[in-house]
């Protein structure tokens, strides 16, 4: 089995790479690249349209369709205004924890497949084992969607996906979706004294935000009887309002940024009638009745698929008899897994680590959660040799 300590020194190479969703990726993959290299790895790295991110797709073993592969997104959150006890891109080891950010969330898992790549060479497989690390899962799956188009344009047909997000190692076979958006409100500005000869964004971006939290109580009546998530009913949540210069000025302008975690697509689908109802037939005429260049646009940000829980999953199947676990739970929090599923390979999340310490202060996994990551991966190793 791969060495702890080879793990522990990997990882302290990628949490040092501070991959922060708004800052370039390229280092690290490069990093992932030559150590993947090094073991006999065939590979593609799919830069993004900036050219300043990209994606890595490895392969060992022989090659055609039918493959196992281990996924991980290299982007992190940030760490301005949070209170470290240590710096957040260097690792600290303190009482059996190891201390950085993206320990748990998610270069923890990476490590771990980075340090099994060797033994993974060195094995007569059966089926080949895939490496997929992406960019920008923190902030709408940008990278693995274009991964998992690029599969499909190239006609490769994986046939088992191990999103390792940290799980605590349990086997999760179903989470909820990620819609994000951002809706833009223009108004006509004017003097705070003569509120009617002006359109006050911020005050349509809150009767829209009222209108999304009436929403969000109609949402709970729907949840199917059968919904194993907690809470069992399609989400919302405003995150972010900003508009206006000042409280004697009619505000111009006002975004609102806000999210819906979707039980099903047609909750999705739901949400979105009604509130392009509202604007339709009622916020944007109220508005242009008093400027004809009052404006109400909502930009997706991403629309990222659940990961639905089917009656024969070989993902399930495979990982529960690796890991020894015998049931596979939900989660709230969103994934990748969605997307490979969506392009038919059968998805299963399990990684080290726990989510209630991602994207916290002094964020942290433990030396036993990445043992217990290396074993699953010797294991998996095992099952795939001849």
């Amino acid at each position: 089995m791969a060495d702890l300590d080879r793990t522990c020194a990997i990882l302290a190479d990628l949490v040092g790479f501070p991959t922060v969703s708004a800052d370039s990726n390229l280092d690290l993959i490069t990093f992932a690249a030559d150590l993947l290299s090094s073991a006999g790895a065939s590979m593609s790295i799919m830069r993004d349209e900036t050219g300043g991110k990209a994606n890595l797709f490895a392969t060992l073993g022989p090659p055609g369709d039918g493959g196992i592969v281990l996924s991980g997104h290299t982007d992190v959150v940030p760490v301005e205004g949070q209170d470290w006890s240590s710096d957040p891109f260097v690792l600290d080891e303190r009482a059996g924890r190891l201390y950085g950010r993206g320990t748990c969330d998610m270069k923890g898992f990476i490590a771990c497949a980075l340090a099994m790549a060797p033994a993974f060479a060195e094995t007569d497989l059966a089926r080949p084992v895939h490496f997929a690390f992406t960019y920008d899962e923190e902030i709408g799956c940008f990278g693995a969607r274009a991964l998992v188009r690029e599969l499909v344009e190239a006609g490769l047909r994986p046939a088992v996906a191990i999103i390792g997000e940290p799980t605590g190692m349990g086997v999760i076979e179903g989470h909820k979706g990620c819609y994000e958006y951002t809706t833009e409100f223009t108004g006509l500005e004017g003097h705070g004294s003569a509120p009617e000869r002006g359109v006050n964004a911020v005050e349509y971006a809150a009767r829209y935000i009222a209108r999304l939290l009436d929403l969000g109580e109609q949402l709970k009546g729907r949840a199917p009887e059968e919904s194993r998530f907690e809470p069992p009913w399609t989400t919302v949540q405003v995150g972010r309002i900003a508009g206006g210069a000042a409280r004697n000025i009619i505000a111009g302008q006002c975004a609102v940024e806000w999210e819906m975690r979707p039980v099903s697509t047609e909750d999705a689908d739901f949400v979105k009638a009604d509130l392009g109802a509202y604007v339709d037939q009622v916020l944007r005429p109220a508005m242009r009745a008093v400027s004809a260049d009052a404006e109400i646009v909502t930009h997706v940000i991403g629309e990222v698929e659940g990961l639905r829980a089917v009656p024969d999953s070989e993902a399930r199947r495979i990982v529960c008899e690796l890991t020894g676990e015998t049931h596979a739970g939900v989660v709230p929090f969103g994934t990748e897994a969605g997307l490979f599923q969506s392009a038919g390979i059968s998805s299963v999340i399990c990684g080290p680590g726990s989510i209630d310490q991602a994207h916290k202060p002094d964020e942290f996994v433990a030396l036993d959660q990445l043992d217990a990551c290396l074993g699953m991966l010797e294991r998996l190793r095992r099952k795939m040799s001849r």
